[in-house]
């Protein structure tokens, strides 16, 4: 069953290719985790991709779409279901220096899995935006 979870929108101080920079590169992503977890969770990345093994499961993440300064695509690469992220970097209402940011996951999760999870990646998401939001 395929499941739609969108993130809220946040206005981020930076300008929309600053962010989309910063994200396009995976291996930026491994410095987002503790170095304690880094270990834990046996974190591998390269430009394209980023694998871990999260709980027992191994999940790997690829850039599957990159559109200059306004979109980048995700997709599961090994993982035990099927799932796209997609974070969107948009100018902020004419503002060139800052970005409206959300982030979309679309995933094939059976009933079980969706009401497991999809108030817990709800929740990350916006997590993620808001502490993106306040950090930056």
């Amino acid at each position: 069953m395929k499941t739609e979870i969108r993130s809220k929108h946040a206005i981020v101080n930076k300008a929309p290719y600053m962010l989309y920079m910063a994200f396009t590169d995976m291996r930026n992503f491994t410095q987002m985790v503790p170095e304690d977890k880094r270990n834990e969770y046996r974190l591998e990345a390269d430009y394209d991709s980023v694998h871990a093994v999260v709980q027992g499961f191994n999940v790997g993440i690829k850039a599957v779409e990159r559109v200059p300064y306004s979109r980048i695509g995700f997709a599961d690469d090994g993982a035990p279901f099927a799932f796209t992220i997609t974070m969107h970097f948009d100018a902020a209402g004419g503002e060139t220096d800052k970005t409206d940011f959300s982030v979309e996951v679309s995933a094939e999760l059976n009933f079980m899995m969706k009401m497991m999870l999809s108030s817990k990646i709800q929740e990350a998401l916006d997590k993620m935006v808001d502490g993106l939001a306040a950090n930056v």
